[in-house]
């Protein structure tokens, strides 16, 4: 059974960082792409950062990139997303997900994903 849970948000000033924990497991992560997504209050859920397990090749949202890093702990399990210079552009609730549907050609952030965390709520405030 695969299962992801999502950890590390919470409340954060503007200019802050974080660091979003997603444990998984009933997966391989070298068989799977995993992704960050974000769902900002009032918009649709869109795709912030993944990482395809088949290659390690990672990819952002152009709103995220150079400020935001995806990474996995394979020995632990776990995708990490650590993002600074955060703004209140940036609050939403933030889900992991998993896919091993790989479309050849297409950057992982517009795949299907299958499976699902519950997600974790950032709120960028002061």
């Amino acid at each position: 059974q695969v299962q992801l849970v999502e950890s590390g948000g919470g409340l954060v000033q503007p200019g802050g960082s974080l660091r979003l924990s997603c444990p998984f497991s009933g997966f391989t992560s070298d068989a799977y792409a995993i992704g960050w997504f974000r769902q900002a209050p009032g918009k649709a859920r869109e795709g912030s950062s993944c990482v395809d397990g088949t290659d390690g090749s990672t990819y952002y949202l152009d709103s995220v990139k150079g400020r935001s890093t995806i990474s996995r702990d394979n020995a632990k399990n776990t995708v990490y997303l650590q993002i600074h210079s955060l703004t209140p552009a940036d609050t939403g609730v933030y889900s992991c997900a998993a896919t091993d549907v790989h479309v050849p050609g297409l950057g992982c952030l517009k795949w299907g994903y299958d499976y699902w965390g519950q997600g974790t709520q950032v709120t960028v405030d002061s």
